[in-house]
C-alpha cells in the first residue's frame, strides 16, 4: 500500500517533468510495428523511476534492514535500474532506439549479478547455499560449488533482459511482473518460515522470509505504475524499470533457492526471449524468419491481433504459469 501510494502521489509530477525534459518522448523502433509510430510517438519513458521510488520507500520503511538479503536484492534492483536509466538517457538525447554498447551493458549486468550471487552464497550456510534445488523433488540437491555463481549470473541477468524484451506493449510487462512478485512473495514467506517449510517439505532458508516485503512493494509499485501505463499509456517504464524489475525477480529467486521455479512462474518472459533467440538463429542460418516479428508479442500483432487482445491473453498465460509454479510447493 505504501509503494502504491507513493507512485500515485508522485507519478503525475514525474510524468510531467519527464515529458518536458524529453520533448518528443521515447524513440520508437523503426523496424517495429508501423502502428506504434503513430500510437506511441511522444510518450515519455523512464517511468521505472516511479516504480523504484515506491519500492525503495516501502522497503526502507517496512523491511528489517538488518537482513542482508534485503540489501542484496535492493542493490541488484537499483544497479540494474541505473544501467537501464543510462540506456534510456542515451536513447532520448540521441533520438535513437539504440542505447549504449550492448557488450558493455551486458558486462555491467553480469558483474552486478556475479557480486550479488557471491554475496548470497556468503550469507547462507555451505554447501546448501551453493546448491541447486529441483522442484517436485523434496530431497534432490545438486551442489554446484563455485559454479553456482555462474548459475546465479545467468538467472539474474537473464531475468533482467527477459523482462526488458517483454516490455513492448502498454501494460504487457508490468502485470506479469506483479504476478511473479506475488508468487515469489508467497514462496519467500513459506521458505523463510521453518514451520511452513517443514510442513510443505521445501528447503528452509533462514532470513529470506523478509523478501516477501520487497515482493509486496513490487506489487504495490506495479499497481501504481499500471494506473499510468494502462492503454493508452501516459508513460513507458523503459529500460530503467524493466531491467530493474527483472533483476529483482532474478535475485529473489536465487536467494530463496527457487531458480528453476522462476523459469516456470516467469515462463512468459522465457517465451519472449526464446522467440528472439530462435528468430536470430533462424535468420542467420537460413535467411528465413520463424515469426513474423520478434519478440513474440509483435508476431501476434502482425497476425492482426489488437494490442489489448495480445496484452490480456499474455496476462492470462502469466497467471496460469504462476499457479503451476506455486504448485511445486505442494507436489513433492
Amino acid at each position: 500500500m505504501t509503494a502504491m501510494l507513493v507512485v500515485f502521489l508522485l507519478g503525475p509530477v514525474l510524468i510531467n517533468s519527464l515529458r518536458l525534459r524529453q520533448g518528443k518522448g521515447q524513440p520508437i523502433r523503426e523496424d517495429g510495428p508501423k502502428s506504434h509510430l503513430l500510437t506511441k510517438k511522444g510518450t515519455p519513458t523512464m517511468g521505472g523511476l516511479m516504480i523504484l521510488l515506491g519500492l525503495c520507500v516501502a522497503t526502507l520503511l517496512w523491511a528489517n534492514l538488518s537482513n542482508p538479503y534485503v540489501w542484496i536484492v535492493l542493490w541488484v534492483t537499483l544497479a540494474y535500474g541505473f544501467i537501464g536509466f543510462y540506456d534510456d538517457f542515451l536513447k532520448v538525447t540521441k533520438r535513437s532506439s539504440a542505447g549504449f554498447s550492448g557488450r558493455f551493458r551486458l558486462m555491467l549486468e553480469l558483474l552486478v549479478a556475479g557480486m550479488a550471487t557471491y554475496a548470497i552464497t556468503s550469507v547462507g550456510a555451505k554447501p546448501f547455499s551453493t546448491s541447486l534445488t529441483v522442484p517436485f523433488f523434496k530431497d534432490v540437491l545438486i551442489n554446484l560449488g563455485p559454479f553456482f555463481v555462474v548459475l546465479g549470473i545467468l538467472v539474474i541477468a537473464g531475468a533482467g533482459n527477459a523482462v526488458n524484451l517483454t516490455d513492448g506493449l502498454d501494460g504487457l510487462a508490468i502485470v506479469p511482473v506483479m504476478i511473479a512478485a506475488s508468487a515469489f512473495g508467497i514462496i519467500s514467506y513459506l521458505v523463510g518460515n521453518k514451520m511452513f517449510s517443514e510442513y510443505l517439505q521445501v528447503h528452509f532458508v533462514p532470513g529470506v522470509g523478509e523478501l516477501s516485503v520487497i515482493c509486496g512493494a513490487l506489487l504495490g509499485a506495479g499497481l501504481g505504475f499500471l494506473w499510468f501505463n494502462a492503454p493508452p499509456a501516459m508513460i513507458f517504464m523503459g529500460d530503467t524499470g524493466s531491467l530493474a524489475l527483472g533483476g529483482a525477480l532474478g535475485s529473489i529467486a536465487v536467494a530463496v533457492k527457487h531458480e528453476i521455479v522462476l523459469a516456470i512462474v516467469g515462463g512468459l518472459f522465457v517465451l519472449e526471449t526464446a522467440s528472439v533467440i530462435v528468430q536470430v538463429i533462424s535468420f542467420k542460418m537460413t535467411g528465413k524468419r520463424v515469426f513474423r516479428m520478434a519478440p513474440l508479442h509483435h508476431h501476434f500483432e502482425q497476425k492482426g491481433w489488437a494490442e489489448p487482445t495480445v496484452v490480456v491473453r499474455f496476462w492470462i498465460i502469466a497467471v496460469i504459469l504462476a499457479l503451476i509454479g506455486l504448485s511445486t510447493l505442494k507436489l513433492r
